[in-house]
């Protein structure tokens, strides 16, 4: 009797967690496929064929794999000799300096994308007019509408990918090779180019394959610096074509076969990543903690803490406080000084325009919303994964990691092709649109995470509350769920502050009443509302750098209670 209630629960619960996964994720997925190869009722491959020829989707192909070439190469590249320089040399400040590394995370690169605009653009930027007005340059010294300031503004932002891979693969190495190779009379520089990089490089390709994958997905920032001179990327060509077309049977048409082929190079992408880190001749990074020899800058200590500091006050801070000049400017290009500014910008935003609490309250009850339905969900959907022995599980982490693989435009076209009315359910242009989004973009975390939690609950707890007595249900209430606390929140986390910031997937849902505030932001710019972006840029800076020193602070207590 124990055993079929035990059998019949784990059922259920199999068949929920299917369930939500087939209604948020594989549906949409499919549709995708479908409306791509699928033509009044026949399968149509040459259809797909005469959409990849027009010459503005080759020119968007082409485009996203120069830009995520390039990215990836550079973000590689720096991540890469930042990682080894606060973890293998006698750096000053190496803490704070892998803290301030780790800023770009918090920060929207779309608002990064529209401060660059604002100082790099040819006749309006102010780096430009500095040099030309004041020492009498002829011609703007960088144009940030070009490929190269594109590769440049994303690198600043995904660098990170690389930069936490390498430096956590640094810090856990075995410095045994490194120390014979020096006993063996090789020099420094020749024990990193030939013994630590080579180890190391299993960590550096995945996070250079993360960069490639994430640089592929962007709208922001091509959507703010390429849209105006023409450079278009496979996101942006999507939503140019959903919402300039009218929503036309060819725009979505060509939306969906561009869908596609991000889908198929996002799994190639993951495919080789998998492939990297299964390379067994790479294995050398031991378990056991160990403390990796320093290389003595010496005369160099100084110049290179120099260097690190103007990285990050160029990339960092020069950008956040260019935001809130402008925001506070009385009119976008005037020079910043007393007389041109004003709180007046902040206050209308604030208190005065109806649509920037509508934004902020969208983004965080999305945000709430999101967070709180995938973490429930992902316990669900996680205790089937770690703890049942059911058949077909399989296809539950498949399904719910599938999202994390694929680009948010590719979701969000999913939603649109499934939830617009065609099958009986209409949530365009309403809330509920993005937040089935939110959810389905977002499952990988939670799944993460709370299968993490999962894994260090023994089996013999939930037997041990069955034998006393207690129902499976109870079981799983009075003993799973505050076990895996940590993990929930964790999830909790994962999800609000990413959705709280969200462009790429809204920006492509969004109605008259439904703008998040990434999406207000963007619209204004635009528009050519220049300091109200900015000014409501500059207040969701606040918002997000807020939720995250609080949070952080959260579960720091929590851990120490």
């Amino acid at each position: 009797m124990g055993k079929t209630s035990r059998f019949g629960t784990a059922q259920l619960l199999f068949v929920l967690s299917v369930g939500i996964l087939v209604v948020v994720v594989a549906v949409p997925m499919l549709l995708i496929f479908f409306n791509a190869f699928w033509v009044n009722g026949h399968f149509n491959v040459a259809d797909v064929i005469r959409v990849l020829r027009q010459s503005e989707t080759y020119e968007a192909l082409l485009n996203s794999l120069f830009l995520s070439s390039g990215v990836t190469i550079t973000g590689t590249l720096v991540g890469t000799f930042f990682a080894w320089l606060v973890t293998r040399t006698d750096l000053p400040l190496k803490k704070t300096m892998k803290l301030l590394f780790l800023v770009p995370f918090m920060l929207p690169a779309f608002i990064g994308a529209l401060a660059w605009k604002m100082l790099l653009s040819p006749r309006a930027g102010y780096i430009n007019r500095l040099f030309m007005d004041v020492f009498g340059f002829s011609s703007p010294i960088f144009d940030i509408y070009t490929y190269a300031g594109i590769i440049l503004v994303e690198t600043m932002y995904l660098f990170p990918f690389v930069f936490i891979q390498v430096s956590g693969a640094l810090e856990r190495m075995d410095p045994t090779l490194e120390e014979s190779a020096r006993i063996s009379g090789a020099d420094l520089f020749t024990i990193t180019r030939k013994i630590t990089i080579p180890l190391v490089m299993p960590s550096i390709l995945s996070g250079a394959l993360l960069i490639m994958l994430y640089s592929m997905a962007h709208f922001g920032t091509v959507a703010v610096l390429g849209v105006e001179t023409g450079i278009y990327n496979i996101p942006t060509l999507i939503y140019e074509k959903i919402h300039q077309s009218a929503g036309s049977f060819d725009s979505i048409r060509t939306a969906t076969v561009l869908a596609t082929v991000l889908v198929i190079t996002a799994a190639f992408i993951l495919w080789l990543q998998n492939r990297v880190l299964n390379q067994g001749r790479y294995q050398i990074i031991a378990g056991k903690s160990f403390r990796p020899s320093e290389l003595k800058l010496r005369t160099w200590r100084i110049p290179m803490l120099v260097f690190c500091l103007l990285y990050i006050g160029l990339t960092i801070v020069l950008p956040t406080v260019t935001i809130f000049m402008v925001g506070g400017l009385k009119t976008y290009g005037l020079p910043f000084v007393s007389e041109n500014m004003t709180w007046e910008n902040y206050r209308y935003i604030l208190f005065e325009w109806d649509l920037t609490r509508d934004a902020i309250w969208n983004s965080v009850s999305l945000g709430l919303s999101a967070a709180l339905i995938t973490m429930f969900a992902g316990v669900i959907i996680s205790y089937v994964i770690v703890k049942m022995k059911v058949r077909g599980k399989g296809i539950l982490e498949f399904l719910g990691m599938l999202p994390f693989s694929v680009p948010g435009s590719v979701i969000a076209l999913g939603v649109i092709l499934a939830w617009s009315g065609k099958y009986g359910i209409n949530l365009y242009n309403t809330v509920w649109i993005i937040l089935v989004a939110y959810v389905a973009r977002y499952m990988a975390f939670s799944l993460k995470a709370n299968s993490a939690a999962l894994e260090q609950v023994h089996d013999s707890l939930v037997e041990a509350a069955r034998a006393s007595g207690a129902t499976m249900w109870q079981a799983l209430k009075d003993v799973v769920v505050p076990l895996v606390r940590p993990g929930m929140m964790a999830a909790f986390f994962l999800i609000f502050l990413p959705a709280l910031r969200e462009l790429t997937v809204s920006v492509l849902l969004y109605g008259p009443t439904t703008r998040t505030i990434g999406v207000a932001i963007y619209t204004l710019n635009e528009d050519g509302e220049t300091v109200y972006s900015a000014a409501l840029a500059g207040i969701a800076l606040v918002i997000i750098v807020t939720g995250e020193i609080l949070i952080k602070r959260l579960v720091a207590g929590k851990s120490n209670a």
